[in-house]
């Protein structure tokens, strides 16, 4: 196969702000910055540098109006302590109709792209991955 995902973009009305957001939630690099453009890589040596896709954000005019099409899934070594942390990041908890019924917790980024942190896998799955 020649094609791979090189980022997946992200409009934003303030992509700086975003991005430090981001770059603090997952504890990746902000490698441009231009303001219209921000884009963050995982740390080099970490195991998602060369794996994972950049995150690029990028400057629109408007606002977000409806839930995302695409959405990133962040899978916590603790879902609770991961939460708190996001939430004092400036994450919110989110409802989109999910019921509480689920293992995961749809949030929102300080734009108000959702996302979900899902439940903590118990040690035996942790260790087969």
């Amino acid at each position: 196969m020649a094609l791979r995902i090189e980022n997946f973009s992200i409009d934003s009305a303030s992509p700086s702000e975003t991005a430090r957001f981001w770059a603090a939630a997952l504890g990746w690099n902000i490698v441009h910055d231009d303001g219209e453009e921000v884009t963050l890589q995982p740390p080099v040596g970490s195991p998602e540098a060369g794996i994972l896709p950049d995150l690029l954000f990028l400057k629109v005019p408007e606002g977000k109006s409806v839930k995302n099409r695409l959405h990133l899934d962040l899978r916590p070594n603790d879902q609770l302590t991961e939460i708190a942390r996001l939430e004092a990041l400036g994450a919110t908890r989110v409802d989109i109709g999910q019921g509480s019924s689920h293992t995961w917790v749809v949030m929102g980024d300080p734009e108000g792209n959702e996302f979900c942190v899902l439940r903590t896998l118990p040690q035996a799955e942790r260790s087969a991955q």
